[in-house]
């Protein structure tokens, strides 16, 4: 390793007296550069408050580039000639909603909270400025692809690297004690193909990593979450149907806790899964055979399971009557959707009249 990290209460420097070359999109010096130092700093994301934080380091404006950020989080990873440092910032904690169950949160709120995953990556290298850009590339999208496929709650996937940042550095190439330049420089050649499989590789364990970092995982009540839909909402849709009953809130908190209680069941998280992953393959028309002509029936098939699974053969006919009423919330969601909570709620519903 040919730099080192000094880490101070304000911010942290990765720091190589025999220079980087580098390519960001930090704060303070995005682009092409040849610095000495990259500084992570908790301050402001501005550039004149960034700049004077990085001028604690006692470096010369053109030594250095600069990130603004709001957490000195951290972690690193080394794969030989490749290091990557992942810098990490994070509003949302996983809190109890009930014994089983637990839910995301940030006290900021979805709209303002915030999750940024960064790198500074570090190749062992003499990389040419035009591979550095390669490189960049290819990690900001290996980065955003290894995202998709985790397939996050929607309000998660709103608020995830909004403002992340990326460094990519390499060596400069032996200049025989001349000045420092990288025009008509001899660089090493770089295999793209094996670089694209140990970025996909580090850039997904990193990612997993920083999660992990943050307790954050995330379940069927997020799921809800970003569908729109409350658990009251199910409760008020449930009661709608109910007739020659008083409705009390003694009854509504039975029912919610029958929501609830179907909810931590694998079997019926696992059927609303499907149906909202199917919804989102078919909106997306990812799938040549199904078009928007085709009646599709899948909704109703796994909103018959959901009612079965909860509460039996009653609850199945039950499900027709809430399928086809619609009662609440479930009139404005999407065709699978609506299928699969109107069997939650009809389950829910017949189970508490058993009991």
């Amino acid at each position: 390793m040919k730099f080192d990290v000094v880490e101070k209460d304000y911010g942290i420097c990765i720091t190589n007296p025999n220079h980087f070359l580098a390519f960001s999109d930090f704060t303070v010096g995005d682009g092409i550069d040849i610095i000495e130092n990259v500084n992570i700093l908790k301050a402001k994301d501005e550039f004149e408050s960034t700049a004077k934080r990085a001028q604690a380091f006692n470096q010369s404006q053109s030594s250095y580039i600069a990130q603004a950020t709001e957490s000195l989080d951290y972690f690193s990873n080394d794969y030989g000639d490749l290091i990557i440092f992942t810098f990490m910032a994070n509003d949302v904690v996983i809190e109890d909603f009930t014994d089983e169950l637990q839910v995301a949160n940030s006290s900021k709120g979805f709209a303002d909270a915030r999750i940024n995953f960064s790198h500074v990556i570090y190749f062992d290298k003499a990389i040419s400025p035009k591979d550095l850009l390669k490189i960049f590339k290819l990690v900001t999208a290996v980065k955003a692809k290894v995202l998709a496929d985790m397939a996050l709650p929607l309000h998660i996937q709103n608020i995830l690297n909004t403002d992340d940042f990326l460094a990519v550095l390499g060596n400069l190439p032996e200049n025989n004690g001349k000045s420092l330049e990288i025009n008509n420089a001899e660089y090493d050649n770089i295999d793209f193909d094996d670089l694209n499989v140990r970025i996909s590789e580090a850039i997904e364990i990193s990612l997993e990593d920083a999660f992990r970092y943050y307790g954050l995982t995330f379940g069927i009540l997020d799921y809800l979450v970003s569908q729109g839909i409350q658990i009251g909402d199910l409760v008020d849709a449930g009661l709608d149907l109910v007739e020659g009953v008083e409705i009390t809130q003694s009854l509504k908190d039975k029912l919610k806790e029958q929501i609830l209680k179907s909810l931590a069941d694998a079997d019926v998280v696992s059927l609303i899964v499907g149906a909202m992953r199917t919804e989102q393959d078919l909106n997306a028309h990812r799938i040549r055979e199904i078009n928007s002509k085709t009646n599709i029936y899948t909704g109703k098939v796994l909103g018959l399971a959901i009612s079965n699974q909860i509460a039996g053969t009653k609850a199945t006919f039950n499900f027709n009557l809430y399928d086809k009423a619609k009662p609440g919330i479930i009139w404005g969601l999407p065709p699978m959707i609506d299928d699969i909570f109107a069997g939650l709620i009809a389950g829910c519903v017949t189970k508490i009249f058993e009991e």
